[in-house]
């Protein structure tokens, strides 16, 4: 499986778990993964596929998430289609027609299609080897993003009852877990919960004072990098969008109050690189696969753990060093309580009440932030200091530090070449204007980083890169070569003369 690795996804090795999963699912058999953001769960259905002989079908909740994730995997050389509401009736057959003779591996569907007959009806004329349910909790009432459409999965294991089902998901309490298994009708599956531990995010909590004052602060040391500002309301998502805008931050808002088409303009043009921050209600980020945003506030109280760690796992996708900030008042829960007083269930009212109780004590507590957000999933965090939140590194609760990230540990990360990584930034960004897809589906951030601390000088050297498979050295390998080629010419700086991981 290591040679698919590297010649499709360009790595030489596989992340935690991974392999061991991707092994159970090569065996046919049924599949639950609990795998943080950021921890690899998609690779685990995609590399698989290259060995089965039929179909994997992928089921995913947001067209920007299958969109993002077909464009990667075409990127990869990997055959790749999806089926939603965004394309027409022909497209849609013309992308039939192509499943019919075998030209896709991979199929991403909304879970509303299947509620038409003539759909599944379709998909029992395909050798379909595999089945993956990406974002699996939203199957479970007792999840945090619970979606009637869901449930319409249970007929899978009745239609397809000899097809593997992988059911994946970033955020599940034990309870929620359970409830999937059941829902899903998954036959003795071999269950992988990884660990919840992002070592690569900063965990921080700042009292809610003079707060635009401080996010602008924050904000310039975080030029030409992606960030996500969460709040409360579509009215404080206008309000502090418009005033970063007018201190000369590149900034839109996203909610529910905009038009689709405006919210899919501005969701475009953060993943393509082409505004830096996003200042957005909790409508936003599900569907967003951008691996190098750097940065994440929460303006507004968020109303469950569950929800805040999904929200915060969209930073730092890519495992370089990445800030979550969190915004604290009283007057953000008084505002959550007013809602949650409007349910007519008392049931639910105690159950909202709860989560929004969790949430507050992570907030006050005086002890690790780590090892109080990895207890409430059910993991043990042994260590005294984890070096990554504010309660252990003693920060200041209203000064905002000099440095650019918040942490005071020293990081381990390559000293690469900044003016070189500039230039393959730009490189990179043109690229993709030209393919109509995100950067980052170019190469990652940290793949150019690594071009900027070797500078390799043959296709060998650059498939030695992370990130760098086959496909992409043959697409466009030569035009990155070129360039670092063009700086060590014009620098005379010497390569690294020992090229090797």
């Amino acid at each position: 499986m290591k040679t698919l690795l590297k010649k499709y996804f360009g790595y030489d090795n596989f992340r935690p778990m991974q392999e061991e999963i991707i092994n159970n699912v090569l065996k046919k058999r049924d599949t639950f993964v609990l795998m943080p953001t950021g921890g690899g769960k998609s690779l685990c259905y995609q590399l698989p596929t290259l060995k089965f002989e039929g179909i994997t079908l992928v089921i995913s909740p947001l067209i920007a998430l299958m969109k993002d994730q077909v464009d990667n995997l075409r990127t990869n050389g990997i055959k790749a289609e999806y089926i939603n509401s965004s394309l027409t009736h022909e497209e849609i057959t013309d992308i039939q027609k192509k499943i019919k003779i075998k030209e896709t591996k991979i199929l991403y569907i909304a879970p509303e299609r299947l509620t038409s007959e003539e759909f599944k009806l379709f998909l029992t004329t395909l050798q379909i080897d595999l089945i993956a349910i990406d974002e699996a909790h939203c199957i479970s009432e007792w999840g945090h993003d619970f979606r009637k459409e869901y449930r319409n999965l249970k007929f899978l294991k009745i239609i397809f009852p000899e097809v593997p089902i992988i059911a994946l998901t970033a955020t599940a309490t034990e309870k929620v877990k359970e409830d999937i298994l059941k829902q899903l009708s998954l036959k003795n599956p071999e269950i992988f919960i990884s660990s919840f531990d992002r070592k690569n995010l900063n965990l921080i909590v700042m009292e809610k004072k003079k707060t635009f004052e401080k996010i602008l602060e924050i904000l310039k040391k975080y030029k030409k990098e992606s960030a996500i500002i969460y709040c409360f309301s579509r009215k404080d998502s206008d309000k502090i969008a418009q005033g970063l805008r007018e201190n000369g931050f590149n900034a839109c808002s996203y909610h529910a109050g905009l038009d689709s088409e405006t919210r899919k303009q501005n969701q475009e043009l953060f993943i393509k690189d082409k505004i830096d921050i996003i200042v957005a209600t909790i409508a936003f980020g599900m569907g967003i696969d951008k691996p190098d945003v750097r940065l994440i506030i929460h303006h507004s109280f968020p109303k469950t753990l569950e929800g805040y760690y999904q929200e915060i796992g969209r930073a730092g996708r890519d495992g370089l060093q990445s800030d979550c900030i969190l915004f604290y008042s009283r007057g953000d829960i008084r505002k959550h309580e007013f809602f949650i007083n409007q349910l007519a269930d008392g049931f639910a009212q105690k159950k909202e009440r709860d989560k929004l109780k969790k949430v507050m004590d992570y907030c006050e507590q005086t002890s690790c932030r780590r090892k109080s957000i990895l207890k409430y999933f059910g993991e043990n965090f042994s260590e005294l200091n984890c070096h990554g939140c504010d309660i252990c590194l003693e920060l200041p609760k209203m000064h905002v530090p000099d440095n650019k990230t918040y942490i005071k540990k020293i990081k381990k990360t390559l000293k690469y070449n900044v003016n070189l990584f500039e230039k393959l930034r730009i490189l990179r960004k043109q690229i993709a204007d030209q393919r109509n897809v995100p950067p980052f589906i170019i190469f990652g951030d940290n793949s150019l980083q690594e071009m900027a601390y070797y500078m390799p000088d043959n296709k060998n050297e650059l498939l030695n890169i992370n990130g760098v498979g086959e496909q992409k050295l043959k697409d466009f390998g030569y035009l990155f070569l070129d360039l670092i080629k063009e700086h060590i010419e014009e620098t005379k700086i010497a390569p690294v003369e020992i090229f090797e991981f």
